[in-house]
């Protein structure tokens, strides 16, 4: 007889299935990312080159040659017919990866149960679980929202990985590489786990899928290869909080441009090298499922964009922890699902009045897909001898607690990284009367004398958990931004007209450590900046 959770599961994915479409038609930027797909193929039909077709939102092409090969056919039925049959074959892609994903659940629940025992309806209720949770996750409905690849890439990807030996085993990879390069790292993983002719396959199939492009897109082709390939700032903007790799948070971190690729090319050896070995490990023991997951994950750390929509292996990785046994595992696992369907940056920051802790928030993704393959997956995914025993339980959630709040107090203390400024405020005109932020000059009179000439004099106040800037500036200053941090992006700060002839302005900051304050005239140029003189103006009075 069905079971009644399983029907009741199957039935939140759909309803979960209508409300999301419903809401994404009802968007005006609904399925942007098709869009884009959809013109550019059009342009490229038409004679015009596909990578310089750029959207009416700005977003270029930005896949291999190959990808506009894949993507053909939906130039062939108008775009509305297109946004449908998208849409649908997105919701049947969660499907499909639900189905061996609920099997590895179940497989490892199943292990854990005595010897003769009955595995239970979990085992048919996994597939409808995952569903599910994944339709309702943020990778996923940012699949919907954009109209993206990305589920597409991630069931090829995880079919070959997980995949029983075959004479084509190794092939989706390569053809999932060759749509989206991410999925490279599979290669990596065939051959740490002896799986040479996979390796093979998927690397054959990746060059003739190369070849192929090359032959009917030549000129497509060596334009992307030959340098489109390499520029990542087509993408967008790098540093916002969407990207969650470990090369996104480094740039909100503030590293140094010349040191950055070096900083990130190492971390990303670190990362990418034990989440192999651990799959490895994994794979050796027959968790072929834990171990395809986990490098998928990695190729989202490792990768140097990783938008909401390519995050699907975390909330595969999450639910795969909640299954496993131990309480530390299943509370990360909690954490890391909770990180993937809520903006904990947004949620939270509200109550992170350290800037170190609302970066935890904001790059908790990152954080969290970084130390599954450094710390954690790899050991919880084999653990299938026993559930915790009643006397380890209690010391099981005081492990898990204590690790918590080792986590904040470690984040507590940090200084301000680019991004995370949860006391950044600019003052409006309303503002102007308040002492308290606008204090260096106060009337038309001594805020006409305090100018002396330079695109910018202002002041500073230090304050218990926050830094008051207060100044004016010259006519010709146009726009004013302040950075919290190297890579980070600009705050604009309103120029107030507060009395006649003299403009002015007032924010505040957590900290000037690495603050840089940048004057422009009317036609974008830099007037003036100012870094170390904010450093140095702190807790001054005078103009600087």
């Amino acid at each position: 007889m069905r079971d009644h959770r399983v029907v009741l599961l199957w039935v939140g994915f759909v309803l979960a299935v209508v409300v999301s479409i419903a809401l994404v038609l009802r968007r005006a930027d609904r399925l942007s990312d098709l869009h884009i797909y959809y013109g550019a193929l059009t342009d490229l039909r038409a004679g015009r080159p596909l990578y310089g077709y750029v959207a009416a939102n700005g977003g270029p092409f930005t896949y291999p040659p190959f990808a506009a090969l894949v993507l053909w056919p939906i130039t062939m039925v108008p775009l509305g017919v297109a946004e449908g049959l998208w849409l649908a074959a997105t919701c049947v892609a969660v499907v499909a990866i639900a189905v061996p994903v609920g099997r590895t659940l179940a497989a490892g629940r199943a292990a854990r149960l005595p010897s003769g025992s009955r595995p239970g309806p979990a085992r048919s209720s996994g597939p409808a679980l995952v569903a599910a949770v994944l339709m309702v996750s943020a990778p996923v409905q940012s699949n919907l929202r954009f109209g993206q690849v990305s589920i597409f890439i991630v069931l090829m990807a995880l079919l070959d990985g997980i995949g029983r030996p075959s004479r084509v085993r190794g092939v989706l990879v390569g053809v999932a590489a060759a749509i989206k390069l991410t999925p490279l790292l599979f290669v990596g993983y065939f051959l740490v786990c002896g799986r040479y002719r996979d390796a093979a396959r998927a690397t054959g199939a990746f060059f003739a899928c190369g070849a192929l492009a090359l032959v009917v897109l030549p000129a497509e082709s060596l334009t992307y290869w030959a340098g489109t390939v390499a520029q990542t700032s087509r993408i967008g903007n790098l540093a916002s909080l969407g990207n969650q790799s470990v090369h996104g948070m480094l740039l909100r971190l503030g590293v140094d441009e010349r040191s950055l690729p070096l900083v990130w090319a190492a971390l990303v050896a670190v990362v990418c090298a034990l989440a192999l070995l651990r799959a490895r490990r994994l794979a050796g023991q027959g968790r072929s499922g834990h171990a395809a997951v986990l490098v998928g994950c990695a190729t989202v750390a490792a990768s140097p964009v990783s938008w909401t929509h390519h995050q699907v292996w975390t909330v595969l990785a999450a639910m795969l922890l909640i299954g496993t046994a131990g309480t530390t595992r299943r509370v990360a696992g909690v954490a890391l699902m909770a990180s993937m369907v809520l903006s904990l940056g947004v949620l939270l920051g509200p109550i992170s009045t350290r800037p170190g802790v609302q970066f935890l928030f904001e790059n908790a993704r990152t954080l969290g897909v970084c130390a599954l393959c450094v710390a954690g997956f790899g050991a919880a995914a084999v653990v299938a001898g026993r559930a915790d025993r009643p006397a380890t339980a209690g010391r099981g959630w005081l492990r898990a607690g204590v690790a918590s709040l080792g986590v904040l107090a470690f984040f507590a203390v940090q200084p301000l990284p680019a991004g995370a400024d949860p006391t950044f405020k600019a003052y409006r005109l309303e503002d102007v009367v308040n002492p308290r932020y606008f204090f260096a000059c106060r009337g038309p009179v001594e805020c006409a004398r305090f100018g002396t000439g330079a695109p910018v004099t202002f002041a500073t106040r230090s304050e218990k958990t926050k830094v008051r800037v207060n100044g004016v500036v010259a006519d010709h200053v146009a726009r004013l931004d302040y950075h919290s941090a190297p890579g980070g992006p600009p705050r604009n700060i309103p120029l107030l007209a507060a009395y006649p002839g003299v403009r002015t302005f007032s924010f505040r900051s957590a900290t000037m450590v690495h603050g840089r304050l940048v004057a422009y005239s009317a036609d974008g140029r830099p007037l003036a900046s100012y870094d170390d003189e904010l450093a140095a103006a702190l807790g001054a009075r005078s103009p600087g």
